[in-house]
C-alpha cells in the first residue's frame, strides 16, 4: 500500500487565516486613505458658508507687531509681494491684519523723473502663514522710476524687519522707534520731486480757496495739526470674513463685496484732512493715478506732504522735539530722531533752512494752541454740519476734543485756554477727563540731541543710528491711542502702563474707523472700489459720500475676525490643514497597497 501524501494546494485554517488578516487590513487602511482624501479635498474646495462663527479675537489685542519687507522693496515685483505680519513678542498675543487695531498699512508713491508724472500705489499686508484673498496687481512702473514707501498702523509700535537695507527703510532710532510711522527711500523721492518740481516738470497744484474764504488748509496747518503730525497713511484695505486681505480696488471690490468683505482704515491725519475736513470746507485733496486700480485715482501722504511744502503760509507746522514719536528713551527728547522723522516727510531738519525753527516745544505749542482755536472759530458751522472719524459726533466736536488732548499729550501751559467759546462753538472740556492714558517708555541709552540724517535718511551717528533689520521694537511707545469707533468720543481703556518717570498720553483723535460692509453703490458707480469708511480712495467728488457712509454702516458694524487659536497662532494659514490632510491620505494609501501587494505574495510554505 502506498503511503498517503498530503494535498499540496489545501492549505491549513491557521495559514488562510494569516493571508486574509493582511488583505483585511490593506483595504481597511485603502478605505480610510480614500474617506481622508475625499474630505480633504472638499475641506480645500469649499468657501467659507456666510455668516459662518467666527472666533472672537482676544480683549485686549498686541498692540506691537512686526511687519516683514518683501526682498526688493522699491520695484514693480516687490510693491506687488505681500508685506508679512507677525506679532513682536509672541508672548504677548498674535497679530493678525484683519483686526482693526492692529492692521498695518503701506502706501508707495512712484515719480516718473522724465516727466514729473506722480502715481500712487498700496502695497498689500497679510498674516504670516495666509495668502492674499486676490493676488495683489503689478504695478507697471516708468522707467527709472524713483519710489517711495510709508507705513501706518493702527496699534502701538510697528517694527520693520525683512529687506529693509534694501529699501533704505527708516524705522527711528536704534533701541527707539518711531511707533506707528516709518518709511523706506522717501528722502530720495522727496530729492529728486523737488528736482522735478523746480525743472517745471512736475506741477504741485494749489491749495484752491474754501468756503470759509480762506486758504485750503495743508497737513502743516496750526489749525489742523495735532501732537504728532504728518503720521500714517491714506492706504485702506478688503478683509474677508475669514481673515485674508486684499487691496481695495475696484476689482477686488466687486469680487469680495457678495463675500462679505469689509474695509480696512489706517486712523491719520492726512486721512482727517483728506476725508474729513477738506469735503467740509469745500477743498479738493490732490490726488494721483492709482497703478493697483486702472482708471481710478487716490491720495497719499507724499502727495499731502509736497503740497504743503509748496503752498503753506507761515507760520508752518513741522514735527517739533516733543512730539512723542520722536522722543528717545525714557521720554527724552532727540534733535537726531526728530530730523530723521523730519526728512521722511519732506520737512528740513531742526534750525536748518529758511521757515524752519529750532523745533522748541513752547513755540509749537502756542501756535498750535492759537491756530487750533483759530480755525475752530472760523469754521465752527461747517465743521458742525459735518461728519467726523467717530459715529455720532460731529467734526467740530471731533477736532475741539483732539485740539485739547494734543495740548495736554504736549505739556502745553495753553491746554486751558485752547478751546474757544460762544455761540456757535463747541465748547468741550478743554482736558478730557475721560481721557485714558498711557505711558511712552524707551529703552535703550539716551540719545543725544545732535546729529542730522544724511541725504538717504538711513545715516545717523553711531550713538543713535536708525533702526536696524533687527529692531527692538521697544523703543517710544504708541504716541496715540486708538479708541474703537462708534464710541461718541469716550476713550477705551489703555494697557500696559509705563514707568512712572514716562510722559502720560491721553487721547488723541486719529480714531479708526470700523470695518464696515462694502457698498454696492460704490461698485455699480465705479467710484474707485469705495466702500463703507471714511478713506478717500476714489476723485474727490465721491468724498462727501464716503463720508457719510460711516454713520449709515456703523448701526450694524460687520468685523471681519481672524481665526484665533493654537493652530492658528503658529503662523500657518487654516486654509492649509486640509492640505495636510491630503498628505496623510496618501501616506494610508500607500500603506494599503504595500498591505495588498504583500498579502498577494504571501510565501507559501513547501513539505
Amino acid at each position: 500500500m502506498l503511503p498517503h501524501r498530503p494535498n499540496p494546494r489545501r492549505r491549513s485554517p491557521r495559514r488562510r487565516t494569516s493571508r486574509r488578516l493582511p488583505l483585511l487590513a490593506g483595504l481597511l487602511t485603502a478605505l480610510l486613505g480614500l474617506a481622508a482624501l475625499l474630505g480633504s479635498a472638499l475641506a480645500a474646495t469649499a468657501p467659507n458658508p456666510p455668516g459662518a462663527p467666527a472666533a472672537q479675537p482676544p480683549a485686549v489685542p498686541n498692540a506691537d507687531c512686526t511687519l516683514k519687507v518683501p526682498a526688493a522693496p522699491l520695484t514693480a515685483v516687490g510693491l506687488a509681494s505681500p508685506y508679512l505680519l507677525t506679532a513682536t513678542d509672541a508672548a504677548k498675543g498674535p497679530c493678525h491684519e484683519a483686526d482693526a487695531a492692529q492692521s498695518a498699512f503701506v502706501q508707495a508713491t512712484v515719480l516718473n523723473p522724465a516727466t514729473g508724472a506722480v502715481f500712487v500705489y498700496d502695497p498689500l499686508v497679510i498674516d504670516r502663514g495666509t495668502r492674499p484673498a486676490r493676488a495683489a496687481v503689478v504695478p507697471k512702473l516708468p522707467a527709472h522710476a524713483v519710489v517711495g514707501l510709508w507705513f501706518g498702523f493702527n496699534g502701538n509700535n510697528l517694527t520693520l524687519g525683512g529687506s529693509t537695507a534694501a529699501g533704505r527703510c527708516v524705522n527711528g532710532t536704534r533701541g527707539s522707534i518711531f511707533g506707528q510711522f516709518a518709511y523706506c527711500n522717501a528722502p530720495a523721492f522727496f530729492s529728486a520731486a523737488r528736482g522735478a518740481e523746480r525743472a517745471g516738470r512736475l506741477k504741485v497744484p494749489p491749495l484752491g480757496v474754501g468756503r470759509d474764504g480762506a486758504p485750503c488748509p495743508t497737513t502743516r496747518d496750526f489749525g489742523i495739526v495735532d501732537q504728532d503730525q504728518s503720521d500714517n497713511v491714506t492706504t485702506a484695505y478688503l478683509a474677508t470674513p475669514d481673515g485674508r486681505i486684499a487691496q481695495r480696488t475696484a476689482a477686488d471690490t466687486a469680487a469680495l463685496g457678495p463675500q462679505g468683505a469689509v474695509d480696512l482704515a489706517n486712523g491719520s491725519d492726512n486721512l482727517l484732512l483728506t476725508a474729513f475736513v477738506d469735503p467740509a470746507l469745500g477743498c479738493t485733496p490732490w490726488t494721483a493715478p492709482d497703478l493697483a486700480d486702472p482708471g481710478h485715482r487716490a491720495t497719499a501722504l507724499a502727495l499731502d506732504e509736497l503740497q504743503a511744502a509748496a503752498d503753506q503760509g507761515t507760520p508752518v507746522a513741522l514735527v517739533p522735539r516733543n512730539d512723542p514719536m520722536v522722543l528717545g528713551a525714557n521720554g527724552a527728547q532727540s534733535r537726531t530722531k526728530t530730523n530723521l522723522y523730519r526728512v521722511g516727510v519732506d520737512q528740513a531738519p531742526v534750525g536748518a533752512g529758511k521757515g524752519t525753527d529750532q523745533g522748541d516745544g513752547p513755540t509749537y505749542c502756542a501756535r498750535l494752541a492759537s491756530g487750533g482755536a483759530a480755525r475752530l472759530t472760523a469754521d465752527g458751522a461747517l465743521f458742525t454740519a459735518a461728519v467726523s472719524p467717530t459715529t455720532g459726533q460731529n467734526l467740530a466736536d471731533f477736532l475741539s476734543q483732539r485740539l485739547a488732548a494734543s495740548l495736554q499729550n504736549l505739556g502745553c501751559p495753553q491746554q486751558q485756554s485752547a478751546t474757544p467759546a460762544g455761540p456757535g462753538s463747541p465748547s468741550p472740556s478743554p482736558s478730557p477727563s475721560a481721557s485714558a492714558s498711557a505711558s511712552a517708555t524707551g529703552t535703550g541709552p539716551a540719545a543725544p540731541a545732535s546729529g542730522a540724517p544724511t541725504a538717504t535718511g538711513t545715516g545717523a551717528p553711531a550713538s543713535e543710528a536708525p533702526a536696524s533689520d533687527t529692531p527692538t521694537g521697544t523703543g517710544a511707545a504708541s504716541p496715540k491711542l486708538v479708541p474703537p469707533a462708534g464710541a461718541g468720543g469716550t476713550p477705551g481703556t489703555a494697557e500696559g502702563a509705563g514707568p512712572a518717570d514716562s510722559p502720560s498720553l491721553a487721547l488723541v483723535g486719529d480714531v479708526v474707523p470700523s470695518p464696515s460692509p462694502v457698498l454696492p453703490s460704490a461698485v455699480a458707480s465705479g467710484g474707485a472700489g469705495m466702500i463703507g469708511s471714511a478713506t478717500m480712495i476714489a476723485a474727490p467728488s465721491v468724498t462727501a459720500s464716503v463720508a457719510t457712509s460711516v454713520t449709515a454702516s456703523t448701526k450694524a458694524p460687520v468685523r471681519a475676525t481672524p481665526t484665533h487659536g493654537r493652530l492658528a497662532d503658529t503662523g500657518a494659514s487654516p486654509r492649509l490643514w486640509p492640505f495636510a490632510g491630503m498628505a496623510v491620505a496618501v501616506l494610508l494609501l500607500g500603506c494599503s497597497v504595500r498591505l495588498l501587494t504583500g498579502a498577494r505574495r504571501h510565501p507559501q510554505r513547501r513539505h
